[in-house]
């Protein structure tokens, strides 16, 4: 039987050309799902491959894929950017537990961002913020963040700093462990070194790791009475905090990068792991019969119940299927 607590239904929202897509490919490359990481301007994006999408190079349609990291298993929904897509992202969001919240650095908090952040709460659903291009030229990750807190009315709880920007971004900084992520010019995703925080950021390490572990122990009246005590929580107990408020909505972890540098999503993938629920940690949904009218139940997840679905979309090409 499944083993639920290890699988994570994800989409990934964001205003077009914010690097959605190419983070999507990202991931697969991290993951081992593809080999050779094909781009959007190229037209050679794996979740692009309707030949619109390709020729304009955009997505149009909401594309699902399935790859694992840490012994987990990701469902991934790729969603469109453009405005005249939208509903794809609200019929996304039925089926979804979680998300990824991808923000260019220079554009910032832009209209279908917005739109994207609204329906996922309308929604409830979790997510964490992942803001991209920080390679760009006007990238800013702190205004940015600032951003997400005036513009969506939402609270971004920071787990990564910009280590440089524009092109001097070099790799990004764990507060959570204080350590620095720095990659070499390569390319390679996996060509970079874990050191010590560089001199000149950590006092701004240690200013934005007392904000995270004092937001974090707010989850938990245990772990804030020994804060306040002056014990610091352990790593278990700050993720097991973290992990509680982003399902109950109450912030939302924020890590930064370049998709299109590789770097920075390794980061991402974890926090997937660590603070996304998983299908049995969302609230279930009316259950329906086949006409589509409510039974008065709930759709229970359980493995050893019988089947019930949901779908989201149907798809039918020039082959009928």
């Amino acid at each position: 039987m499944a083993d639920l607590s290890k699988y994570r239904n994800i989409g990934i929202f964001a205003h077009v050309d914010a690097g959605k897509t190419t983070t999507t490919e990202r991931i697969l490359k991290l993951t081992g799902k593809i080999h050779k990481m094909g781009e959007v301007h190229d037209g050679a994006a794996t979740t692009d491959f309707m030949e619109q999408e390709q020729e304009r190079g955009i997505t149009i349609q909401s594309a699902a894929t399935t790859c694992y990291w840490k012994d987990h298993r990701f469902n991934i929904i790729d969603t469109p950017g453009h405005v005249d897509f939208t509903i794809e992202v609200y019929r996304s969001l039925k089926v979804l537990d979680g998300g990824i919240g991808v923000f260019c650095g220079s554009g910032g908090v832009e209209p279908q961002s917005e739109t994207n952040w609204r329906y996922a709460t309308e929604s409830e659903v979790a997510r964490i913020i992942y803001v991209n291009k920080l390679d760009r030229i006007g990238a800013d990750f702190y205004r940015v963040v600032n951003q997400v807190e005036d513009v969506l009315a939402a609270k971004p709880l920071v787990m990564t700093l910009p280590i440089g920007t524009e092109s001097e971004f070099v790799g990004v900084v764990d507060v959570l462990t204080k350590k620095a992520w720095i990659w070499d010019d390569s390319g390679d995703p996996l060509n970079y070194e874990i050191k010590d925080v560089p001199a000149d950021m950590v006092d701004k390490v240690n200013e934005y790791y007392e904000k995270l572990v004092e937001t974090a122990v707010e989850q938990d009246d245990d772990a804030m009475e020994a804060y306040l005590e002056g014990n610091e929580p352990d790593m278990a107990t700050l993720k097991r905090c973290i992990r509680k408020g982003t399902i109950n909505l109450d912030f939302f972890p924020t890590f930064c990068g370049s998709s299109f540098k590789n770097k920075g999503v390794q980061l991402v993938l974890d926090g997937v792991v660590d603070y996304l629920p998983n299908p049995t940690e969302v609230k279930p949904q009316e259950e329906m019969d086949l006409e589509g009218n409510p039974t008065g139940g709930k759709a229970i997840v359980d493995p050893s119940a019988p089947l019930r679905m949901l779908a989201f979309k149907i798809m039918d090409d020039k082959y009928g299927a």
